[in-house]
């Protein structure tokens, strides 16, 4: 019981105070409402947005880009990073060209990809999918070459082949890993989802927000930043409670929730 008024108390005493720091600077230092609004002000946009239904379309249009560029990527990493962690002539063929991908900006070819796709959904997804790749990746091989060497071996003596240690030694033992840059991800893919909404797009969050700031209709823009921060404690919380689900032989899930959980609230 003190464990869980500690996870779920904190951060609402740590809300509190910021909505009453935030509320009482804009008397203290005569902030006009056009650079800052009230917590009122922005309260009342939310509900309007919400109630009224006019931010669900771009609620929408952010969740297809992010979710859709966020399993397409990781996906491929998955692929990608299991071939190059067991095979080290694919390694040595693909590695350097991953490097290079990661390398480029991902906001320089969020143009080209618009010129390729269009302005609809599937520049947003593509681009999402390319910055998802990497950090998964990454995971992906660090965590499968991290298995137990002696487990291994004491497999390959019992003649064991090579996709039954890969299933039931590598894979596991690289389960933590996986989730982390599935976690690390998710936050990208958010990420990569509005800046692609903010250099083209018809609707969206930073579709939004970019409509909003040309009208000067800030509480609006507090309304969709908020909006976004929910999509992504939301993604996260449910990417940590499959973490402890399914990888139920590890305690790093539920000692990464308590420490993000810390952490957001410092």
């Amino acid at each position: 019981m003190a464990e869980t008024l500690k996870t779920y108390g904190l951060p609402v005493v740590t809300f509190v105070v910021v909505i009453a720091l935030w509320e009482a600077s804009l008397d203290w230092f005569g902030i006009p409402a056009y650079l800052l609004p009230r917590p009122g002000a922005v309260l009342s946009a939310m509900q309007q947005a919400y109630f009224g239904g006019t931010i669900w379309i771009h609620v929408w249009a952010t969740l297809q880009a992010m979710l859709g560029g966020f399993v397409l990527g990781c996906s491929f990493a998955l692929l990608a990073g299991g071939l190059v962690a067991e095979f080290r002539t694919v390694e040595r063929l693909v590695y350097p060209y991953v490097i290079a991908l990661q390398s480029m900006p991902k906001v320089a070819l969020a143009p080209l990809l618009i010129v390729w796709l269009g302005f609809g959904i599937a520049s947003k997804v593509v681009l999402v999918a390319l910055i998802c790749f990497f950090p998964m990746f990454v995971n992906v091989v660090v965590g499968l070459r991290s298995a137990n060497p002696d487990l291994v071996d004491l497999y390959r003596a019992c003649s064991a082949s090579r996709w039954h240690l890969f299933v039931n030694v590598k894979l596991p033992s690289a389960a933590s890993a996986i989730f982390a840059g599935l976690q690390v991800a998710l936050v990208l893919a958010l990420l990569g989802a509005v800046v692609g909404e903010f250099v083209a797009s018809q609707r969206g969050l930073g579709n939004l927000i970019q409509a909003s700031s040309l009208n000067f209709d800030v509480a609006t823009m507090f309304a969709s930043i908020f909006t976004l921060a929910i999509i992504g404690v939301t993604a996260s919380s449910l990417v940590r409670f499959a973490h402890r689900r399914i990888v139920f032989w590890d305690g790093s899930g539920r000692r990464t929730a308590t420490t993000t959980t810390t952490a957001e609230t410092a």
